[in-house]
C-alpha cells in the first residue's frame, strides 16, 4: 500500500524517543526560561520559513511531471513529514510545559529545579551540574535533566547533605558542596 494513503499515528512522536527524553506520563515538561524561549524560536522557524520553503520546492518539483522517479519531490515529502513531526512534537511540549525560572528560589540552600549544584564525590573530584528540563539537558555542559537518577537524588538535599543514588557504574555516594541559583542561558 502506499504511504500516501496510510495515517502516521499521532503518539509516535514520544515512542520514538530515547527514555532519557520522554516525559514521566502525568507530569509537567520542567523546563527554564531560556529552554521554553528556544523550542518556541525553533517551532516559529519551522512554521514560518523551513515549512513552506519546503512546500514550495515541492510544489515546484510535482509541476515538473513524473514524480516517481523526481528526487526533488521525493526528497521534499520525505524532509515536509521530518518537518511536520518535529512541529507536533513541538507543540505537545510547549503546550505542557511548565516554565520555572531558578531566581525565584533566592538564596535557598535546598536542592530544587533550576539549582546550579557543585558535588564532591568520594575520590575529592569536584563537579557540578545544574538541574534543567529534559529538552535542554546536555551533559557536555553540565546540564542535566530533573528526571535523571542524579538530580533525582539531589532534589530537596541540602548544602553539606550526602547523597547516595544509582549510577551506570553503580551506587555512588557524594557530598553536595554548594547550592546556587543563577539563570540558565
Amino acid at each position: 500500500m502506499s504511504k500516501a494513503f496510510v495515517r502516521e499515528s499521532e503518539g509516535d512522536d514520544e515512542e520514538n524517543l530515547s527514555p532519557a527524553l520522554r516525559i514521566p506520563p502525568g507530569t509537567r515538561n520542567y523546563i527554564t526560561p531560556a529552554g521554553y524561549a528556544r523550542l518556541k524560536e525553533e517551532l516559529e522557524e519551522l512554521v514560518k520559513h523551513e515549512r513552506p520553503r519546503i512546500v514550495e520546492i515541492v510544489a515546484w518539483a510535482a509541476s515538473n511531471g513524473d514524480r516517481s522517479e523526481n528526487g526533488d519531490y521525493i526528497y521534499g515529502k520525505r524532509r515536509l513529514r521530518e518537518i511536520d513531526r518535529r512541529i507536533r512534537f513541538l507543540t505537545k511540549r510547549l503546550d505542557i510545559a511548565e516554565v520555572v525560572d531558578p531566581l525565584q528560589h533566592g538564596d535557598n540552600d535546598q536542592v530544587f529545579f533550576g539549582a546550579t549544584v557543585t558535588l564532591c564525590d568520594t575520590e575529592g573530584q569536584e563537579q557540578t551540574y545544574t538541574i534543567v528540563g529534559i529538552d535542554e539537558a546536555d551533559a557536555t555542559l553540565g546540564r542535566i535533566s530533573w528526571i535523571s537518577p542524579l538530580a533525582r537524588a539531589l532534589i530537596k538535599s541540602r548544602e553539606g547533605d550526602s547523597v547516595r543514588f544509582q549510577s551506570p557504574a553503580g551506587i555512588r555516594e557524594i557530598e553536595i558542596m554548594e547550592v546556587r541559583y543563577a539563570a540558565v542561558a
